[in-house]
């Protein structure tokens, strides 16, 4: 029987699909990732905790090294800590930052400059300066504005290798905040108008830039291939007759994040669009690169929060309180994001109360999950977890009231380690004078 013909029970025990590669259940039904049990993490090091399956974060690594080769970057904004970018550098990808903070710390894990691309569409003289300062390996160009700055810093005899961040004007079905390919955007110099011509003239006649190829980006949360080979026909077609090396065709891939969700593998995403870049003529000689961030990280990680308060409104819903919320996961507030939640001390406990998840700020709509689908057994003091955690979530946290941002741990062969212990309120007053 076709599986997309099985009806989805909202009520099942947490699928496997939507947890890390290494989750296991242990025999006393507690959630295992990486050989380390989570309940007993979340005793040790306390919540909410970001928990994340190292040899999970490799692979993807790896998978997207084999799919689109040597120059596919990392889009960092997605979750970057130190242990991160060397773990990714590690496994051979690059690394795409889109800020002197994303930079900064990449450098300072170790990531030589030239394995580093620079993004952002207003990146300041400063930001620009200590890229070029570096070395890295690519600038995106964003503007003409940004032009005038790289041509104000650079030594003469100097030449920066940039990108030109294009426009391709396709749009795609997914949030508004994260479209960026269409013609009202933010983001890069539009096909369509000829300013992005009029752009790859100028960097062309410059002294101060040696032009190296074009970058796109349709969007985020992605899920149809189709979007990602329409963008790479209307890219092929503006790149052909240029002469240029590289041809990046940014990230955006989807992920799963709810029950009867599907996406992708990025396998899948790579042989799509290469083979529609190639099939419009884009000659083998031609790099074509890629930016994946949200596929890298998203699964390979929960979130573990302890329950506090559970509140029955008569007649109308139960809330369920935890110590975290939208500082920690602001993409429910944002977007209007899915998640599903569970039980990590009884991971096969079927889902059969319906409440609703919310966190401890100020705020009515700090919501994690309307219609969270939990364990009867879940009470106050009860470990909650959420999965598909790892990407924008502590990359976006912030401390508002004062709530200290969480642990993050890299679990693997049974040993827990911190990654970026968490925030003290000491921390929360270092900035005050």
């Amino acid at each position: 029987m076709d599986d997309s013909s099985i009806p989805v029970d909202p009520f099942a025990p947490i699928p496997t699909s939507l947890l890390p590669q290494t989750a296991a259940v242990r025999a006393d039904g507690h959630l295992e990732i990486g050989g380390c049990d989570v309940v007993a993490l979340a005793e040790e090091f306390g919540t909410p905790l970001f928990v994340y399956d190292e040899a999970h974060l490799r692979l993807r690594c790896r998978e997207a090294v084999t799919a689109f080769g040597d120059g596919v970057a990392y889009a960092s904004k997605a979750f970057l800590c130190k242990a991160m970018a060397r773990l990714v550098h590690e496994e051979g990808m690059c690394l795409d930052v889109a800020s002197g903070g994303e930079l900064a710390t990449v450098l300072a894990a170790g990531v030589p400059a030239d394995r580093v691309v620079l993004h952002g569409n207003n990146k300041s003289h400063d930001e620009l300066a200590m890229a070029i300062a570096a070395g890295i390996r690519r600038v995106v160009v964003d503007s003409n504005d940004e032009i005038d700055r790289i041509e104000a810093i650079v030594s003469p005899g100097q030449r920066v290798p940039v990108l030109l961040r294009v426009t391709p004007g396709v749009e795609v079905h997914t949030h508004e905040y994260v479209q960026t390919g269409q013609e009202d955007s933010k983001f890069g110099l539009s096909i369509a108008s000829g300013a992005a011509s009029a752009a790859l003239e100028r960097l062309s006649a410059s002294s101060a830039i040696d032009l190296k190829g074009i970058h796109a980006h349709i969007g985020s949360q992605v899920f149809d291939t189709g979007s990602f080979a329409r963008a790479a026909e209307v890219l092929a077609d503006f790149f052909l007759s240029l002469g240029l090396e590289e041809l990046c065709v940014g990230g955006g891939l989807g992920v799963a994040y709810v029950v009867g969700e599907e996406a992708p593998t990025l396998t899948e995403w790579a042989a799509s669009t290469i083979a529609a870049l190639r099939a419009r003529g884009i000659a083998d000689s031609v790099s074509i690169t890629a930016e994946p961030g949200r596929s890298i990280v998203a699964q390979a990680a929960v979130t573990v929060y302890r329950v506090g308060t559970i509140k029955e409104v008569a007649g109308i819903r139960t809330y369920l309180a935890v110590d975290g919320g939208m500082s920690d996961n602001p993409r429910p507030v944002l977007y209007g994001s899915g998640y599903e939640a569970f039980d990590p001390a009884a991971v096969s406990a079927d889902r059969t109360e319906v409440t609703r998840v919310v966190g401890k700020h100020c705020e009515s709509g700090d919501v994690i999950l309307p219609e969270a689908r939990i364990p009867a057994s879940i009470g106050v003091g009860s470990l909650l977890a959420t999965p598909v955690t790892g990407a924008y979530g502590y990359a976006m946290a912030s401390t508002y009231n004062k709530v200290p941002r969480p642990a993050v741990l890299f679990v693997a062969d049974g040993v827990a380690r911190v990654v970026v212990r968490r925030e003290t309120y000491e921390d929360l007053a270092s900035l005050d004078q």
